[in-house]
């Protein structure tokens, strides 16, 4: 427990020092700081059994799929090449991680998420299709990142990482579990505000393991844009410039 207060103290301060009081980015910077705390003490409760299952049984075992089956939704080469070319790029980057430092690496995956939006341009990405279990495949979403990252050194490891959207109730949940039992999910309302754009407000956070629960309280608001999205998978770019790479996973995650 010393370990953890003093990592979260540590960032606390980090935080502080980057940004003089008032700087609008302490704000978004502050995400980092809470979902890092949040997760410490959800690590430090739950312990990692590499060979127990998923907590939702029917996920599938990679999280990197190489490749997607390509459906009737996919209508042009053209589109069918660029998605190929995105998810080859990333399936070897560990869900980002290996980006993190690797700015070349980055600009070309950037480069190709452009391409994805250019042949997105004319589609309408928050209607009821946006309604899924998403899974990550490829993030620069720094929260994320460090909670992957980090989870080993609490001896347990992140698993699915999701985002669970039902455009019909407006809500958002942002999902991360540790197996076996282990789950930090962030509750959202949302609102469509365009063709492509989904504003969203934090409601409530929750860090649950096997038999308790300990309620968080909300920590920010923004929006982020689906710039392209088919039957199998959905690329995002959010308000603090971050992308998102993500694909429907096999079940349905519920609370």
């Amino acid at each position: 427990m010393k370990r953890i207060l003093s990592w979260t103290r540590a960032l606390h301060v980090s935080l502080l020092t980057k940004y003089p009081p008032g700087n609008s980015n302490l704000q978004n910077d502050r995400h980092l700081l809470h979902s890092s705390m949040a997760t410490a003490l959800l690590l430090h409760h739950i312990p990692f059994n590499p060979q127990s299952p998923n907590p939702n049984p029917n996920s599938l075992k990679s999280h990197y799929p190489r490749s997607s089956t390509i459906t009737c939704s996919t209508t042009t080469s053209e589109a069918l090449s660029a998605k190929r070319h995105l998810l080859n790029l990333i399936s070897d980057q560990e869900r980002g991680l290996k980006t993190l430092n690797n700015p070349s690496k980055r600009s070309e995956i950037v480069e190709a998420i452009d391409a994805m939006a250019v042949l997105g341009q004319d589609t309408v990405t928050t209607g009821d299709s946006l309604s899924a279990t998403w899974r990550l495949l490829w993030t620069t979403e720094k929260e994320q990142l460090f909670i992957i990252e980090k989870a080993p050194l609490f001896g347990t490891q992140a698993g699915d990482v999701l985002q669970v959207i039902d455009v019909e109730k407006r809500v958002l949940n942002n999902v991360i579990t540790f197996p076996p039992s282990g789950v930090f999910f962030v509750r959202s309302t949302i609102e469509i505000a365009s063709s492509k754009r989904v504003n969203f407000r934090f409601t409530s956070a929750v860090l649950r393991g096997k038999d308790w629960e300990f309620p968080l309280p909300p920590f920010g608001q923004g929006w982020f844009e689906s710039v392209y999205l088919d039957d199998e998978i959905r690329v995002v770019k959010d308000i603090r410039g971050d992308y998102l790479v993500v694909d429907r996973a096999p079940y349905a995650w519920k609370e």
